[in-house]
């Protein structure tokens, strides 16, 4: 039967407890982790969020109405134990912030038994994640999630902090908002008093952000809940945070300045790590040219090279009907891979097809037997050609070169995922460093071949760059945009720009994005309306909260730093969401569900 603990009060959580306190009457609450009985003695670990202590129980000081009690207690049993605090001398656990210590117990109390687990809640679980998220309440438990819950809620304070420290107000923004188009489908929330009619959750409150600098609200933040109906993966999920902000006044060396100084202060705060400032710069068409990623991982080399000049003179029909079509020829280096096996390269040309490419050529210099070189297009080249391709990428004896001949982006994509594989099977990704890098200048449309217009790379409120706009009619892929990317380790875990503050811009760039005026006024009319009354230039950034969080507890997913996530097809498990509604609600609503049958 449950105890109250009514007349106790907890002295300190379970790992707070030093060797300072030996010899203090003290009161840990907790869950037990796990008891011994050892006839005479019973041996009870204490767990809560701080950690674990022994708890021993001994018939002669406790009475053996507390001991018969203690030899009842079953794992994730919450209790109440009052004893003293003793060393452990040399039986001291190393393993454990508390071995060196433990609790005499004098007094227990059973606050609610526990039910047979359907898992253990220990550190290391092979339990699959379906059956873990089913009954996240008991995951949560398990240490690693504690810390990383904990490490998150240190991220979003340090965060709160810094921009408080430099002048930003922390303004909420609605979560029913008007639906506008931003990418990703919206999630609808019907309205029971405008039947017919529906409000959006949030991809971001890119919008009503912009409206607070237009509201004189010079430097505003917020830890903002975003809603995307999107297919999920390791680091994105339906519902997510971001550390979100926007500055009035400002340029982009402002706001990379002021990121800048939050990123050491959260690097520092959360993980004691010192990151160096500034932090490196490098424009979209670098990145792209040289690591075929606009969120290029820099803890390792290997960079993409172009050879099509090198190789623009040859008869092998792969480079040679790439080039006549307008596209690229280009490789990467792997020093000292020459004597590769063929099976690992095999593999790297799956990687190739897998990204869109045809395949992988490959040259390994000097690598064969007789010290010739091992080509795959050899039969189609002069000694002489090889060597000037060996001579393009600085190649010698004993590397290997892999080549992507196609359409630009198409090589840009290959090479850049082949890069980060060998990346990978080669082990030359550094574990332990923080490479953090700026991507700058990217496009301000892109060609959409399915809708068979220009699209915006990153939303239809980005500037262009001055001495780009007067191409927007003649040439519009060439206008590049003052925007920027922050990026970690080959992740993107932030991104923003320098909004459009001129009308006459913004209406033009609607235009270009293939909206009628009508229907421009239909989407942004408010915020077109706005801009009639002064705006200021403005310009902000958006993080993931999750992501940044991930990153930092060394996570595989981010729902590994999320408290209650959905799996992998948005369900929630715990909670049995989505799930039907009554009658009643649809008709106040004025719904009717038709599901097409399955043909």
């Amino acid at each position: 039967m449950a105890e109250s603990m009514q007349g106790l009060k907890r002295t300190a959580r379970c790992a707070e407890f030093t060797v300072e306190d030996i010899g203090k009457t003290v009161t840990v609450m907790g869950w037990v982790q796990k008891t011994r009985n050892k006839g005479g003695l019973v041996f009870t670990d204490v767990r809560d969020r701080s950690g674990i202590i022994q708890v021993i129980f001994e018939e002669e000081i406790c009475g053996s109405e507390v001991f018969a009690k203690a030899g009842s207690l079953h794992n994730e049993y919450c209790i109440a134990v009052v004893g003293d605090v003793r060393s452990r001398g040399t039986d001291a656990n190393t393993n454990i912030a508390t071995g060196a210590i433990e609790i005499e117990a004098k007094e227990l109390r059973i606050l609610s038994e526990s039910a047979t687990l359907p898992f253990q809640i220990e550190d290391e679980t092979n339990t699959r994640e379906e059956l873990r998220l089913k009954y996240r309440y008991l995951d949560l438990r398990r240490g690693p999630l504690q810390k990383n819950i904990a490490l998150r809620s240190k991220l979003a304070m340090s965060v709160r902090n810094y921009m408080a420290e430099n002048g930003f107000l922390e303004i909420e923004t609605p979560t029913f908002i008007k639906s506008t188009p931003e990418g990703a489908r919206d999630y609808l929330v019907p309205s029971r008093v405008h039947q017919g009619e529906f409000y959006a959750l949030p991809q971001s409150p890119q919008l009503l952000k912009q409206l607070l600098m237009v509201s004189g609200f010079d430097r505003y933040f917020q830890l903002a809940r975003c809603y995307r109906d999107e297919d999920l993966r390791a680091d994105r999920q339906p519902e997510f945070t971001q550390i979100d902000m926007e500055l009035s006044f400002a340029d982009v060396d402002t706001v990379i300045a002021v990121n800048e100084g939050l990123i050491k202060r959260m690097f520092k705060d959360v993980l004691n790590v010192d990151v160096e400032l500034p932090i490196e710069r490098m424009t979209w068409q670098t990145a792209m040219d040289v690591y075929g990623s606009d969120k290029p991982d820099l803890r390792f080399g290997l960079p993409i090279q172009d050879v099509s000049d090198a190789v623009r003179d040859t008869e092998f029909a792969v480079f040679k009907s790439a080039l006549e079509a307008g596209g690229a020829v280009r490789a990467i280096r792997v020093p000292g891979q020459g004597h590769m096996p063929r099976k690992k390269i095999d593999a790297l040309v799956e990687v190739a097809k897998l990204f869109g490419g045809k395949g992988l050529a490959y040259l390994c210099v000097n690598a064969a037997d007789d010290g010739s070189h091992k080509c795959s297009f050899a039969k189609f080249m002069t000694p002489e050609q090889l060597d000037r391709i060996i001579e393009a990428v600085g190649a010698e004896k004993g590397d290997l070169i892999v080549f992507a001949a196609d359409k630009l982006n198409i090589v840009r994509n290959v090479l850049g995922n082949v890069r980060l594989e060998l990346g990978k099977s080669l082990d030359l990704i550094d574990k332990s460093a923080w490479r953090f890098v700026w991507v700058t200048e990217f496009p301000l449309l892109e060609w959409s071949e399915e809708e068979n217009r220009f699209t915006a790379m990153h939303h239809p409120f980005t500037a262009p760059m001055d001495e780009d706009w007067q191409y927007i009619d003649s040439d519009p892929g060439r206008v590049r945009a003052k925007a920027y990317d922050i990026v970690l380790n080959g992740t993107e875990i932030g991104g923003g720009s320098v909004r459009i503050h001129q009308a006459d811009i913004q209406e033009k760039m609607l235009e270009v994005l293939g909206f009628t005026p009508e229907r421009a006024n239909e989407q942004f009319g408010f915020l077109l309306e706005a801009f009639k009354y002064g705006v200021p230039p403005h310009a902000g950034l958006a993080y993931g909260l999750d992501r940044v969080a991930m990153w930092m507890a060394g996570a595989e997913s981010i729902r590994d730093v999320m408290a209650f996530p959905k799996l992998k097809d948005a369900s929630d498990a715990m909670m049995g969401a989505p799930a039907k509604v009554d009658e009643q609600q649809l008709k106040d609503l004025a719904i009717c569900i038709d599901i097409p049958e399955e043909e």
